[in-house]
């Protein structure tokens, strides 16, 4: 994720921040479950103040566009319903969990069709 914040902008840092991390998520570059950095490692990485950054994060968490999933970090949030974000949510543990495992991709994937084909006729 690369943001780049001018200081020429008429816009406040925090809402070029804002801005663009909503854009990158809308846009798809961010996919759903796409683990942000921390506040402060994005503060520091921008040569933002730590509350800079905080303002932004709770303005996209409020838009519906993050989610932070306490100390597990903040993560960008699925659109829709509460379906769609809880098997989004699923699909990612699966996905955290399968690379803990040291499956590769395409065994993942062909676990996951294979639990598909089981539950879907």
């Amino acid at each position: 994720m690369t943001l780049k914040i001018r200081i020429d902008d008429s816009a406040a840092p925090y809402e070029q921040v804002r801005a663009q991390i909503s854009e990158l998520a809308r846009g798809g570059t961010l996919p759903v479950g796409y683990k942000l950095p921390t506040v402060r490692g994005l503060a520091e990485e921008l040569g933002l103040a730590a509350n800079t950054v905080a303002k932004a994060y709770r303005a996209l968490e409020a838009d519906g566009v993050i989610e932070t999933r306490g100390r597990n970090g903040t993560f960008i949030a699925a659109a829709g319903d509460a379906a769609a974000r809880e098997a989004s949510a699923a699909a990612q543990a699966f996905a955290e969990r399968v690379r803990r495992l040291g499956l590769t991709q395409d065994q993942a994937l062909a676990a996951a069709r294979d639990a598909l084909r089981a539950v879907y006729p």
